[in-house]
């Protein structure tokens, strides 16, 4: 069992290189994060150990005629549970660092994080006022460090407002990248008898926000749209001219884009927003920029992707016209434009302008 488990992490390494070279470092995260990885070295470890301690045992003699019974079943048992995992771990192992697979993992991710948004559109907070400028006698929290935002609690953030009867604005999103004295909220007196802002409101402002070196999936869908974008860009590049993977992932695209015109569910009564806490919401035009632009920029080139990009963008303007119609006509039409100065054939500029002509004048 030790072999086998040193033969898995350096299968497991080998995964993580060819995630990280193959497809994009920004996946080896989730790649790594597998369950059925970490399951099936644990399973092995927990083995061996149990067998080494089962020898010990017998040769010391702590075992009488029932505790050999015993042991003998709980080897059998294990045994089965040793099998069992084998074969998940093979089966795994051919899909384990796979272009397939690891892109598929970065699409599950990506249409997550939308549904979570859909759900929650403020993060459990309620919208920002639109044309809000900084009220007199408001207390700016700033940033302590630099990185990327990875999770806001909002919760714990209306826990603070409520103590301090306050209205908190929160002027950053998960995926937002803050510098060392950049402000982060707002904290507004709900009252002129309103406890006093001090800075440990602050503080305690400050730990309900994670702020890390890196981006994160979970709460952040731009950026699962900008690693599929990122893949679709590599494949894309001269050294790997993939121009089918680009394809395939416009199709991811399509999908994980689709789920942010699902109709948003009623949230139980104890899921309800927090009325004190304000923060932005995502546009569309921000998650179609962040997809379709880098991939329109890089396949300008080359009509396959070109007319996978205009069919895509009519896909979508079909599946929710006064949400996506406006924004994929936008989209086209930038894509006329760089199709028009890098594509050599004017049959095929021909083409890509008769498919948008369905889109643009309908």
């Amino acid at each position: 069992m030790l072999a086998v488990t040193t033969f898995s992490l350096s299968t497991m390494v080998t995964a993580y290189g060819a995630a990280s070279s193959g497809v994009t470092p920004r996946a080896t995260t989730l790649v790594m994060e597998d369950t059925t990885t970490q399951n099936a070295l644990a399973t092995f470890i927990g083995s061996f150990l149990f067998s080494l301690v089962g020898i010990i045992a017998l040769s010391t003699g702590v075992y009488g005629a029932q505790g050999r019974v015993l042991l003998f079943a709980a080897t059998i048992v294990v045994v089965i549970l040793i099998v069992y995992t084998l074969l998940r771990w093979i089966d795994h192992l051919s899909k384990l660092g796979r272009m397939g697979e690891t892109i598929d993992l970065v699409e599950k991710a990506a249409i997550d994080a939308i549904d979570h948004r859909v759900r929650w559109p403020y993060l459990g907070g309620v919208a920002f006022p639109k044309g809000w400028t900084v009220p007199i006698g408001s207390q700016i929290v700033t940033s302590e460090s630099t990185g990327y935002v990875q999770h806001i609690d909002v919760q714990a953030l209306s826990e603070v407002a409520e103590a301090g009867n306050l209205k908190i604005f929160v002027d950053i999103l998960p995926g937002s990248f803050v510098h060392l004295g950049r402000p982060l909220a707002y904290l507004v007196p709900l009252a002129k008898e309103s406890v006093e802002i001090t800075g440990e409101l602050s503080e305690k402002v400050l730990a309900t926000l994670t702020i890390g070196t890196r981006r994160t999936f979970e709460h952040d869908p731009r950026f699962g749209l900008s690693v599929l974008s990122e893949i679709a860009s590599r494949a894309l590049s001269s050294a790997v001219n993939d121009p089918g993977t680009a394809i395939d992932v416009i199709g991811r695209g399509v999908r994980s884009l689709t789920t942010w015109c699902k109709p948003q569910p009623v949230a139980p009564e104890h899921e309800k927003s927090c009325g004190q806490v304000f923060l932005h919401g995502l546009t569309v035009d921000d998650l179609f920029d962040d997809f379709f632009a880098p991939i329109a920029r890089d396949g300008a080139a080359i009509i396959e992707v070109d007319l996978r990009l205009m069919k895509a963008l009519i896909s979508l303007a079909q599946i929710d016209p006064a949400l996506f119609k406006a924004v994929c006509v936008r989209h086209a039409n930038i894509l006329l434009i760089r199709s028009d100065s890098a594509l050599a054939l004017n049959e095929e500029k021909c083409q890509l302008r008769a498919l948008a002509d369905k889109l643009l004048f309908n």
